[in-house]
């Protein structure tokens, strides 16, 4: 891939095609129909609404005279960039919780969707307040409330406490 183009990764690449079509003055309808394209799709693509497949890239790569291959790299680091942004929302942040919560378990194999009860109880009963408040971050407030309300934990101190700090 051109260094020019290192800058854009994660970047979705429709928005990098928008760019290089206004640098070169360059209109998207009649560029589109001229790579027998859509124009909606073509605009959705450079909108960042639409992946570029492989074999429209290679079109679009060619019209240009851009290096093979570039605008599917930046396709592919796009989609890494995005599913690295769900994994990361995927799990509280496992820095700010105390190792000591988990030391039965092997963290990474948490699904923390699935277990939330579990969780928020194990959080609630032994955790400290930088715990509670991750969890409370992680999953927000209605859903940690109805867990502790559910689980069994009894300590109305606990659930006092948490609803005197967050309602």
């Amino acid at each position: 891939m051109l260094q020019q183009y290192e800058k854009y990764r994660g970047i979705h690449p429709g928005i990098v095609l928008g760019r290089e079509l206004k640098k070169r003055s360059i209109k998207q309808r009649p560029f589109a129909l001229s790579l027998a394209e859509h124009p909606q799709t073509f605009n959705a693509i450079t909108k960042g609404k639409r992946g570029i497949s492989t074999a429209l890239a290679l079109k679009i790569e060619r019209k240009l005279g851009l290096e093979e291959g570039t605008l599917v790299i930046l396709q592919a680091y796009y989609d890494i960039q995005k599913i690295k942004e769900k994994e990361i929302k995927s799990t509280p942040d496992l820095h700010i919780l105390s190792k000591a919560l988990f030391w039965d378990t092997d963290i990474k194999y948490i699904d923390w969707e699935r277990q939330y009860r579990a969780v928020i109880q194990r959080v609630f009963e032994r955790g400290n307040e930088n715990d509670k408040n991750e969890i409370i971050r992680f999953y927000g407030t209605e859903k940690v409330n109805q867990a502790l309300q559910e689980s069994n934990i009894r300590n109305p101190y606990t659930i006092y406490r948490f609803n005197k700090t967050t309602g």
